[in-house]
């Protein structure tokens, strides 16, 4: 065999979908894993009943897009709608509870991924879109674009009859205090001190019974950025990755995550490596991210709809279906 045609039958190896091991089951139970953000999230920050909350508002998330998975729906609707979930909640830095930019706005970008197609879509600096997740697909099953971005993007959802609301829908007090906070801190030249700034979005991983793998995140962005500035969550491979065997969704400061692709690295190691989706995942969070200075984490999915969770702030708002069947949540860096 020539060394052409051997590494010809090697690639070809490598991108066809792993078999079941002898012995497992090959149809194992759908998976679903969501987060809402990491962060400096420490024991005492939140008061037991804002606690309390933030469980509830994940536990309803993960209802949701169980309930389609039992169902025998699709992986895709399942992200879809746990995110929608999610981004109508004020409690989460991704609609209804978007961060301002500099100038006292609203930008929200959101990605979505088909792992078995490998098809995927974007929006990235949208301001009157009620449910960004959703103009993402329409991306990327009515378009034949990725990422649509801007004015161009909300045309586009228009023309589709995705749900507009006005700028003002998306204005909390708390996250306008949070901007007004940013802003004093930069004026006394101590932003970068604060890592709140620029963590916190919401994401979701389902494998439904088929073995489809999808992913999605969604993102108010950075409090305080620049008019313009576009993350990590609407860029495929960054914020959002899937495969055959492998999907994540990330969290945490965006520049990091593009500049070191996180989330395609984690899924990439994971094949190319041979290694489990969590061992790769610890890899790229704990050495390539940390290493690197940043801050945040992933959720991610392995091809049996394993969970995994991933982060290296303080805490993470996140949860996950159990083998048992049973939704858990967690807060903090337990």
């Amino acid at each position: 065999m020539s060394r052409l045609t051997a590494a010809a039958a090697l690639l070809a190896a490598l991108l066809l979908p792993a078999a079941a091991p002898a012995g497992e089951d090959p149809t194992p139970p759908p998976g679903l894993v969501i987060h809402g953000g990491a962060g400096s999230i420490d024991r005492g920050d939140l008061t037991p009943e804002e606690e309390a909350e933030y469980r509830a508002a994940l536990e309803a998330a993960l209802a949701t897009g169980w309930a389609i998975l039992e169902a025998g729906g699709s992986s895709l609707d399942a992200v879809e709608k746990t995110i929608r979930q999610l981004e109508d909640s004020p409690l989460f830095n991704a609609g209804r509870g978007a961060v301002f930019t500099a100038d006292g706005r609203n930008e929200l970008d959101a990605s979505i991924m088909d792992g078995v197609s490998r098809r995927a879509g974007a929006v990235a600096g949208v301001t009157t879109l009620k449910h960004p997740i959703s103009a993402a697909r329409a991306v990327m099953e009515r378009s034949k674009h990725v990422l649509l971005a801007g004015d161009g993007a909300e045309e586009f959802a228009r023309s589709v009859g995705l749900e507009t609301v006005p700028p003002e829908y998306f204005w909390t007090e708390k996250r306008w205090k949070a901007l007004e906070r940013a802003r004093e801190r930069e004026r006394l030249g101590r932003a970068e001190e604060d890592e709140t700034l620029y963590l916190g979005t919401v994401g979701a991983v389902a494998r439904d019974r088929a073995g489809r793998i999808a992913a999605g995140t969604s993102t108010g962005g950075m409090t305080n950025k620049r008019h313009g500035r576009v993350g990590d969550s609407p860029i495929i491979g960054a914020g959002t990755y899937a495969d055959d065997g492998c999907g994540v969704s990330s969290t945490g400061h965006g520049e990091y995550f593009i500049r070191y692709s996180v989330a395609h690295d984690v899924c990439a190691r994971s094949r190319y490596l041979g290694i489990g989706v969590r061992e790769a995942a610890r890899e790229v969070i704990a050495n390539v991210l940390g290493g690197a200075g940043g801050k945040g984490g992933v959720i991610a999915l392995d091809r049996r709809g394993r969970p995994v969770l991933e982060f290296n702030t303080a805490g993470m708002y996140r949860g996950w279906i159990d083998e048992g069947g049973k939704p858990r949540v967690a807060v903090y860096g337990e």
